[in-house]
């Protein structure tokens, strides 16, 4: 029985020792005495079966050669499982290859295992040869076992080929499954549900052996990759426009509306979609995982990039415009507010939170601190000249259309609550920011009349240019309030106030000017005798070219003097030929009939058609939009040096 025994382990020795020979490059060193194992098969065995024949050492070689025999067994399984981890996974079927990979791991657990074993039973045989050894033979078969041993030991993961991770063939397999796994990421730019399911299939096998964190980085780099290629196919020129603390909002005020958009497609569409994706990717492994591969994203992306544009405009001079623009800012981030704090919640997005509440606080404090300076600017302009034709001071139009657009709803609703934050931050008395709003709108109104009575006391012309100064301005401010949201906050008794003012300075103008020369046309002493009809001829000719000569010098001096309200020019214009042209008419007619073609009635209201036109460049009469779109130069006077005209 006991030479069966030994038969068949020869056998069984001799098979694995064939088998050994096509691992040459798993065993390295391993494979010369692998060889050397098998040439000696024969001696060696034939020794056996005699030393086992003399000794106990037949039942030590019964009890390996059942485990030796697995051995064989299960390299052939492990060629097997290699070979198909050499394929690519791309033309593979992911399922089976990640089976594969866990078939490969339990098959070299139950090699080990096996190994261990044979080691056991076969270092007895090495102990009990080496007591009872007596001829060259049975101590050749010694060294033969000793290898084989050593061999055994290998195989069992001291140091060969198929520990740490399985060798080459679960190392190469682990890293083919990184190559699909970022092929998938990079293939469309938002994967399909079958290609996320693959990702959650692959992570699982990458995580489960230690590289978990490689597949985050993996993950992260080829989606910042995608974002960026996404940016790529926008127009993001205006993000590089390079300006400092002294330029003005102008200069960018125009692409704050395409930054929103862009802004708004960034978090909405793409920082939503990879968080949804991050979250679907690791959501077995927790939400600490995926949101740390998300912070990576969204802080490498060149999101920030785009987020600091908002900053940048914050350190824009600071001029009455700019709080129009700190709004447009503020609007956007508001309207982003909830998809913020949902994105950067938690402890790995604490940078980009930061830097949008900081963001949000500049715009707050900016926006507030411009605003209330608007009173105060308006009162410094006191000082300044008035405009020197008796137009609209750039002051008075720039308010009054500035002021009304804060009063629409898309800057009032977001400047009330800038107000209304802007007390809760400062811990002050609490108060409705509409009323903030209309109290201060008021103030900065009063502070406008204020400014012209002051104004007009400053012109040199004590008489007419004064009282035109004062109509000119109350018409403006009458006519551009009417029918704006000014007209809601100010009250109908405060624009009736200015169409009466206007009525009454047109009545001081023609008394002070136009209205003087009636007193040129008098009828006395043309009748040449008591209760005559004979007409001095001489008298009335020196009288007509007199009040000509002074209607001449009259209308040069009105001659630069500005209307720029058609309607207001037209009547001022309708005033003076009803209350001068037609008397004077009546007076050639009666005295007069002809001849003095040259002083015709028709003659001096042609010329006064002619006054009061805007010249070209002048400021008096532009509207808000004009002057923040186009003319910075007037806007710079109002936000920092005197000057009303």
């Amino acid at each position: 029985m006991d030479i069966d025994h030994l038969l068949s382990a020869r056998e069984i020795l001799r098979s694995s020792i064939a088998k050994s020979r096509t691992i040459a490059n798993a065993l390295d060193s391993n494979a010369s005495n692998l060889k050397e194992t098998s040439r000696n098969l024969a001696r060696t065995q034939a020794a056996i079966t005699n030393t086992a024949r003399r000794s106990k050492c037949a039942v030590q070689i019964d009890r390996a050669m059942g485990p030796a025999s697995a051995v064989s067994k299960i390299l052939d399984l492990v060629y097997e499982l290699e070979d198909s981890l050499r394929a690519d996974v791309a033309v593979s079927d992911l399922s089976v290859y990640v089976t594969n990979i866990k078939r490969l791991q339990e098959t070299l657990k139950l090699l080990t295992d096996n190994c261990r074993l044979v080691v056991l039973w076969l270092e007895d045989v090495v102990q009990f040869l080496q007591n009872n050894a007596a001829s060259d033979d049975e101590w050749y078969l010694v060294q033969v076992v000793s290898k084989v041993v050593k061999i055994m030991e290998q195989l069992q993961g001291e140091g060969g080929p198929f520990c740490r991770e399985g060798g080459d063939a679960l190392s190469n397999a682990f890293d083919n499954l990184e190559s699909h796994y970022m092929h998938l990421l990079t293939e469309a730019s938002f994967p399909l549900q079958r290609d996320i399911q693959e990702m959650q299939d692959i992570v699982e096998v990458l995580a489960a052996n230690n590289r978990l964190e490689k597949s985050v980085s993996i993950y992260a780099e080829n989606r910042i990759e995608n974002f960026r290629l996404t940016f790529q196919a926008l127009d993001l020129d205006y993000l590089n426009i390079k300006w400092s603390e002294t330029d003005s909002v102008e200069t960018v005020d125009s692409y704050i509306d395409e930054w929103g958009k862009h802004m708004e497609f960034a978090v909405r569409h793409l920082l939503r979609k990879e968080y949804n994706l991050c979250s679907k990717v690791y959501r077995k492994f927790g939400s600490d995982v995926s949101m740390n591969c998300f912070a990576k994203i969204a802080g490498e992306c060149g999101f920030t990039y785009i987020l600091d544009f908002g900053s940048r405009i914050c350190r824009c001079k600071k001029e009455a415009i700019k709080l129009l623009s700190l709004l447009k800012v503020f609007s956007i981030l508001d309207k982003l507010r909830l998809e913020f704090n949902e994105l950067f919640d938690g402890k790995f997005c604490t940078e980009i939170r930061n830097q949008t509440r900081d963001l949000v606080k500049k715009v707050v404090h900016g926006a507030c601190e411009i605003f209330w300076q608007l009173l105060v600017q308006v009162e410094f302009q006191r000082a300044s000249k008035p405009p020197e034709y008796g137009n609209i001071p750039v002051l008075v139009s720039f308010v009054t259309d500035y002021c009304n657009q804060l009063l629409e709803e898309e800057n009032s609703s977001i400047l009330i609550r800038v107000l209304e934050i802007h007390q809760v931050w400062n811990r002050v008395k609490l108060e409705e920011g509409r009323g903030l709003l209309s109290n201060e709108i008021r103030s900065i109104f009063r502070a406008v009349e204020i400014n012209l009575v002051t104004w007009a006391g400053m012109y040199n012309d004590a008489n007419a240019l004064p009282h035109f100064f004062m109509m000119n301005n109350h018409w403006y401010l009458w006519s551009s309030i009417r029918g704006t949201n000014l007209e809601e906050l100010m009250g109908d008794t405060r624009l009736s106030a200015y169409e009466e003012s206007t009525e009454y300075y047109a009545a001081w103008y023609m008394r002070e000017s136009w209205e003087k020369l009636l007193v040129l046309l008098r009828e006395d002493d043309i009748i040449l005798y008591p209760n005559g009809r004979a007409i001095d001829r001489n008298l009335v000719k020196k009288r007509i070219v007199v009040f000509c000569e002074e209607f001449d010098d009259l209308c040069r001096k009105q001659s630069k003097w500005i209307l720029s309200d058609k309607v207001l020019r037209w009547k001022t214009r309708q005033m003076i030929v009803e209350s001068i042209i037609a008397p004077y008419k009546r007076y050639l007619e009666r005295y007069m009939p002809t001849g003095l073609l040259e002083y015709s009635a028709e003659r001096l209201e042609n010329i006064i058609g002619s006054l009061f036109k805007p010249n070209v460049g002048k400021y008096g009469g532009s509207k808000c939009s004009d002057l923040i779109g186009i003319n910075n130069a007037a806007v710079s006077r109002f936000s920092s040096t005197p000057a009303a005209a």
